[in-house]
């Protein structure tokens, strides 16, 4: 049976409580996305009933607690249609899975004089870790520059490939404008040119569906409290053919085949990549998190997160002095503004004296306000509980400050 979403607020509890006096309108899920109570529970219920180390025990609880963590890695990869399981590998976060690739396949494949292509769009954890690889490889760290839109010229990252380019990264959805790249089409130019593409989905798993095979992305990642899971857990997907290239990323328990003083072999995917004990208890609350958002028609949540992010939209445009960053073709989610003569953290501190959760400041991603030459902006970010009294609330509040700062 198919899950309303309209019913959706009540099944995160924390929703339901007030801040300031006044109930909570929480419009921070770029940052992170609250819990409901299934994951919260699966959690508990983990460490109540099942908590032991995994892999290496044979008795019971390690028994269960190994089955339990291996069958969430089965639904990350339903989730995302990857191939084979051997090709998930759990992480804490975004950040962690892309610092892997970067040390491991910097360390494979990069050598002084190549070149790594990211784009101007991204957060700082897929712009930073290739910019510190290619200073340690003495490679190029180029850029790929976005338009007045907020958007990427696909002509111009088309034209900024050569024999030279080792690998690109870029982002499904910005997570600072919003930006939905075609990200199929990136993919294609990239391999068109016998370049590997790494696609960071932080801002993107959640609100839309997933196919990685379709995609066609060589590496992709993403992080769990993105997506209604617990803080500290995430995936990268990584085709096998490239994973069984690239050396391990950390050393330790779990990860090695066979160790002796004078050489180490490295354990089978996706055990090469998992150094040391697991994050079990979360990574089952990530599990309870995909069997919550299976519940809804993925079609139907995507319409609605649509329609309400619209309605956001034509709300905050009415609103005078207000500036809206980015036009991109396709947006989602995140609506950033600042309000003439009003300072984005003070906008952020004044609305949450009413309720209203919102993000404030660079986002992780100084170089998109440089180009846009703003010291940061107002963030609100939305997810499947949002509802339009919330934004009507968050328009209230802002006209609320307006009136307040200019009286």
């Amino acid at each position: 049976m198919i899950k309303d979403i309209l019913t959706a607020r009540a099944d995160f509890p924390i929703l339901s409580q007030t801040v300031n006096d006044l109930p909570l309108v929480y419009l921070d899920n770029a940052a992170t996305t609250q819990k409901p109570q299934s994951v919260i529970d699966a959690i508990s219920r983990y460490y109540t009933t099942l908590n032991a180390n995994i892999h290496r025990g044979n008795h019971t609880l390690a028994v269960y607690a190994t089955q339990a963590y291996e069958g969430v890695r089965k639904k990350v990869a339903e989730y995302i249609n990857a191939p084979s399981t051997n090709e998930i590998i759990f992480t804490r976060g975004t950040t962690e899975s892309i610092n892997l690739v970067a040390h491991s396949f910097g360390e494979a494949f990069v050598k002084p004089g190549d070149e790594i292509l990211v784009s101007q769009l991204e957060h700082h954890s897929n712009y930073v870790p290739w910019l510190l690889m290619c200073k340690k490889r003495q490679a190029t760290f180029r850029v790929v520059p976005f338009d007045e839109n907020g958007e990427l010229n696909l002509e111009i990252f088309k034209s900024m490939l050569n024999e030279k380019t080792r690998l690109v990264a870029v982002n499904h959805v910005s997570n600072s404008l919003g930006t939905v790249n075609p990200i199929r089409q990136i993919v294609q130019i990239a391999h068109a040119a016998g370049v590997p593409i790494l696609v960071d989905a932080a801002q993107s798993i959640q609100h839309m569906p997933h196919n990685v095979q379709e995609i066609d992305a060589d590496f992709y990642a993403f992080s769990g409290h993105k997506m209604y899971a617990p803080m500290g857990t995430g995936v990268l997907f990584g085709k096998e053919t490239w994973l069984e290239k690239l050396p391990p990323y950390q050393a330790g328990g779990e990860m090695i085949d066979h160790v002796s003083p004078e050489e180490v072999t490295f354990n089978i995917l996706p055990y090469k990549f998992e150094a040391g004990t697991p994050n079990v208890a979360d990574v089952i609350g990530l599990g309870a998190a995909i069997d919550y958002i299976n519940q809804f028609d993925f079609a139907d949540l995507q319409a609605y997160e649509e329609e309400l992010l619209n309605y956001g939209l034509s709300l905050l445009k009415d609103i005078e002095g207000l500036n809206i960053y980015g036009n991109p073709t396709h947006r989602s989610a995140i609506i950033p503004f600042n309000v003439d003569g009003i300072q984005h953290y003070d906008m952020g501190v004044l609305l949450d004296a009413r309720g209203i959760a919102v993000r404030t400041g660079q986002h992780c991603t100084q170089p998109i306000m440089d180009a846009l030459h703003i010291s940061g902006t107002v963030r609100a970010s939305l997810a499947l509980y949002n509802t339009h009294e919330d934004l009507d609330a968050l328009a209230q509040g802002i006209r609320r400050v307006i009136r307040m700062i200019r009286r």
